[in-house]
């Protein structure tokens, strides 16, 4: 089996693709990328559909050594990237050769960065789907819901490209900034009393540094939510308020079920700008209609040819 050697696996580093699609009416969390944008551009410069398997790396501090002659695409967090200790740019279509070593050092700015190949990276689907889940021991190289270790080799296959390849500027974050998240109200926000409404708009929240990629914790004046004595399935986006006032945003790996009342929904896209963002980031957040998300979501879909 040839591939990239893990020589070093950062603190988190994840085999991730489009989710495990179907399964939650039996408590399966979909998993999947976080970071949506990033990933779907490290695909695209490869020609890969937008949810052909690449690795997830947390934070950086990974290098892997090349097996075979082929190609690969970083996008994502602002990380230090060398082959064989030359700087390389990120959002960026590169050939790596056999035995070339592939460096990021840790993120500068930004969470998450995106490492894909040519036709994507091999693994046996578990349930449809190779998206690590640890929670429950699903996906990843064996199947057992582990992240890289030392010495793990990443199946792919030998590629070519005639010349490289880059996003254009445009479409690279910058993940310094402080973003203005989109939610789409609904749920049980018409039971909410308006002030405590009009008051998770109007101030600035603070990301917890218990956030994970089962949800996104926010600091803040407490909201205030109604009653709820029932639960109800939910999804991924979907902003819970629970008692203490603190509302959490639910990640990729999010349960299928909840009972906290639901103020709305984060904007499928803005999603992948959330999952950039370091503990105790400033966010703010704004109304946005459901067929406004809809259209913008179609069209992002439309361009990565899903």
């Amino acid at each position: 089996m040839k591939g990239l050697r893990v020589l070093r696996p950062g603190p988190l580093s994840l085999l991730q693709d489009g989710g495990r699609q179907g399964w939650q009416h039996l408590g399966v969390s979909p998993s999947g990328v976080q970071d949506l944008h990033a990933a779907a551009w490290a695909n695209r410069l490869l020609h890969n559909p937008w949810a052909t398997p690449l690795l997830e790396v947390a934070l950086g501090d990974l290098e892997v050594q090349a097996d075979l002659d082929t190609w690969v695409a970083v996008c994502g967090a602002d990380a230090p990237l060398t082959l064989d200790g030359q700087p390389r740019p990120l959002w960026t279509r590169l050939p790596l050769r056999q035995g070339q070593r592939l460096r990021l050092g840790f993120a500068r700015s930004g969470q998450r960065v995106y490492l894909a190949v040519a036709q994507g990276f091999s693994a046996p689907p578990v349930l449809g789907s190779v998206s690590v889940q640890a929670r429950e021991g699903l996906g990843g190289l064996h199947g057992t819901g582990q992240a890289l270790q030392v010495g793990d080799c990443l199946s792919c296959r030998p590629a070519h490209f005639e010349q490289r390849a880059s996003v254009p500027w445009p479409y690279i974050p910058d993940y310094r900034c402080k973003p203005l998240l989109r939610v789409i109200t609904g749920g049980d926000a018409a039971s909410f009393a308006e002030d405590q409404l009009q008051g998770f708009f109007a101030q600035s929240w603070q990301l917890s540094p218990l956030s994970d990629r089962m949800g996104a914790r926010l600091i803040g004046e407490a909201v205030q939510p109604p009653a709820r004595q029932w639960s109800l399935g939910v999804g991924r986006g979907a902003i819970q308020v629970p008692p203490d006032g603190q509302p959490i945003i639910l990640q990729a790996d999010h349960q299928t079920m909840g009972g906290y009342p639901l103020l709305g929904w984060l904007h499928p896209l803005d999603q992948s700008r959330l999952a950039q963002c370091p503990a105790h980031h400033p966010l703010r957040f704004t109304p946005v209609s459901i067929g406004d998300a809809q259209a913008e979501l179609r069209a992002f879909y439309r361009f990565f040819r899903r």
